[in-house]
């Protein structure tokens, strides 16, 4: 079975719902799989039984040097593929003819991008970070040409922000692992409980789905957020005094808890608003949502209506006010049952078209075929 090494650009307690399914699990059906993630404590590189390897953060830069170093075979390994670090990947496409092995380059989410459109929200972007990122982007894409794979979570990613790329490229989106799917507990109340999870900032806008709900009847529907972002959501929330009494702020510690918290929900939510950076691929916490069965209510865009349909699988809006109002609305006029009915439905066209165990499959038959 020929040898497989990631290296992600993840710190090693990461719990990251992408990483452990496609990586460590399927793709182990098919290669003999190391993943590395980094460690701001240690001092010392790890071997982990599970074919983790535990590098100290000092050492990011000089990934394969280390690895010789604890005596581990560079020789070994057939694929070498790098998440979204471009200064190491330079490293490993250097290297790529002493070592005879192929080079993957994968781009979960272009960080980069996003923080400059963050920064245009906030007012803060110069003309400086305009053309700092125009020649990054050119030196990425160069790199890129370089490797033998690409390996975006969308075409829309690619072709919105790396459209000159020309390697061979495979798309691998975020999906659901068939094995892990949890109950939809559901809660005792009445009203709809509707679940945010993740960032909350300037370029999201979530004051335009608080706005939606505070002209809703406050009797019928229940809010919970998880964020990281407490700070930020209670400066907003301040300015909504009329949604104190329905909104719950919730602290998942890890992706367990945000799991079990999911779990007792009626509804997700992920409407965004409408800009290539949201559009371009699902977020995470969609999946997470349907691994549990729970239906969402997300942007309209065409990444989710290939793979979703509006009032069936999940309920498109577009992110205006009124439109997440009347969506709201339609949604917490059904019954408990036919929002049920939508979140079965959502889970088994993802199982059907994101599922982690096929991903896994193809992406070993494109790399055997390189």
């Amino acid at each position: 079975m020929s040898k497989f090494l990631y290296i992600t650009d993840q710190d090693e307690y990461t719990d990251h719902s992408f990483i452990g399914p496609l990586f460590q699990k399927y793709l182990n059906r098919h290669f003999e799989i190391n993943t590395i993630f980094f460690s701001k404590s240690k001092y010392d590189i790890e071997l982990k039984d599970d074919g983790r390897i535990i590098i100290p953060e000092k050492f990011s830069s000089t990934v394969l040097e280390e690895l010789e170093n604890k005596g581990i075979n560079i020789n070994d390994y057939a694929f070498v593929v790098v998440r979204n670090n471009t200064t190491l990947l330079k490293d490993v496409i250097k290297k790529k003819k002493k070592y005879n092995y192929k080079v993957g380059f994968r781009l979960s989410f272009p960080k980069r991008i996003a923080k400059l459109q963050t920064d245009e929200a906030n007012h803060k972007k110069s003309f400086f970070d305009v053309i700092n990122n125009k020649i990054q982007t050119f030196s990425e894409i160069s790199l890129i040409n370089e490797c033998d794979i690409f390996l975006p979570t969308s075409f829309q990613m690619k072709n919105d922000y790396f459209k000159d790329v020309k390697v061979r490229t495979f798309v691998i989106p975020s999906a659901i692992d068939p094995d892990l799917l949890h109950d939809n507990i559901q809660h005792e109340g009445e009203e709809k409980r509707f679940f945010y999870a993740g960032t909350l900032d300037k370029l999201r806008e979530f004051e335009t789905v608080l706005e939606a709900f505070s002209t809703i009847d406050s009797n019928k529907y229940k809010l919970m957020i998880s964020t990281k972002d407490p700070e930020y959501l209670n400066d907003m929330l301040s300015v909504f005094p009329n949604l104190q009494n329905n909104i719950e702020i919730c602290d998942a510690k890890n992706r367990e808890n945000l799991l079990k918290l999911i779990a007792l929900c009626d509804v997700g939510l992920s409407v965004l608003p409408d800009i290539a950076l949201f559009n371009s691929s699902t977020p995470i916490k969609v999946l997470d949502y349907y691994s549990s069965a729970v239906p969402c209510i997300m942007s309209g865009n065409e990444n989710n209506a290939s793979i979703f349909e509006d009032n069936n699988s999940a309920w498109f809006s577009d992110f205006t006010k009124e439109a997440i109002k009347e969506k709201l609305e339609y949604i917490i006029s059904l019954s408990k049952d036919e929002v049920t009915q939508v979140g079965v439905n959502g889970q088994k066209r993802l199982l059907a078209v994101r599922n982690y165990e096929r991903i896994a499959a193809d992406l070993a038959h494109q790399l055997n075929i390189l």
